[in-house]
């Protein structure tokens, strides 16, 4: 299973020190035991074309063994829950899209 999170930061959070504190805690939700491989980035230098979107900040991808290692990150994974505690308030929108 595959897990897709999109984020737009706030303008308060839109200059490179919180950017650098945002990357750490992504690098360290990403550490979590119940993700089985994972990948985050910024939006690619693709063209502009009609089905694109580049106006998100980071993104993550993640990919799960199974729905149990799923559903074990999102109820109860202490690393997932400080992440969204200590970020909640950075972004004006987040995007989740599952894919089995």
């Amino acid at each position: 299973m595959e897990h897709h999170v999109y984020f737009w930061l706030n303008e308060d959070h839109q200059n490179e020190s919180d950017r650098a504190v945002f990357e750490k805690g992504i690098e360290a939700l990403l550490r979590s035991p119940n993700i089985a491989s994972s990948h985050w980035g910024k939006p690619a230098a693709t063209a502009e074309r009609p089905v694109t979107d580049h106006s998100f900040d980071y993104a993550i991808s993640v990919k799960f063994d199974s729905m149990e290692n799923h559903d074990l990150y999102q109820e109860g994974d202490l690393i997932h829950d400080e992440f969204i505690s200590g970020f909640k308030e950075w972004w004006a929108k987040v995007l989740v899209m599952d894919v089995a």
